[in-house]
C-alpha cells in the first residue's frame, strides 16, 4: 500500500487522503443558498410588519420562523449529501453544510432583534 492513499473496498476506487469534500461543494453552497433565501425571506417580511408567523402572533414568533428555515436547511443537507451516493466525507459534507445554515440563520435572528423587541 502507497501511504497518502486511501483504498476504498466498495469498489476498489483509489481516493487521495483529504479528499473527502471535494466534489461535494455544489451541494454544500446549495444548502447555503437555501439558508440565505429563506433568512432574507424572513427577515424582509419581518421588517415589513409581518406580525403572524406559522399561527404564532406574538413579537418572538420570527424566531420560530428562522427555526423553520434552519430545520429546512438540516433535512435539505442531509437528503442532498445522500443523494450524491458517496459515503465518503458524508459527515462533514453534511455538518459543513448544516454549520454554514446555522451561521446564516444566526446572523438572521440578530437582524430581527430591533423588530421583535419593538
Amino acid at each position: 500500500m502507497t501511504p497518502g492513499i486511501r483504498y476504498d473496498d466498495a469498489n476498489g476506487e483509489t481516493m487521495q487522503a483529504g479528499s473527502e469534500t471535494r466534489g461535494g461543494w455544489p451541494g454544500i453552497l446549495l444548502i447555503w443558498a437555501i439558508s440565505i433565501v429563506g433568512a432574507v425571506t424572513v427577515i424582509a417580511l419581518a421588517y415589513t410588519g409581518t406580525t403572524d408567523w406559522f399561527g404564532d402572533s406574538s413579537r418572538l414568533g420570527v424566531y420560530g420562523a428562522l427555526g423553520v428555515v434552519f430545520a429546512t436547511c438540516v433535512v435539505a443537507s442531509l437528503a442532498v449529501q445522500l443523494a450524491t451516493r458517496r459515503p465518503s466525507g458524508f459527515v462533514t459534507r453534511a455538518s459543513t453544510s448544516i454549520a454554514g445554515a446555522a451561521v446564516v440563520v444566526a446572523v438572521a435572528a440578530l437582524a430581527v432583534v430591533p423588530v421583535a423587541s419593538a
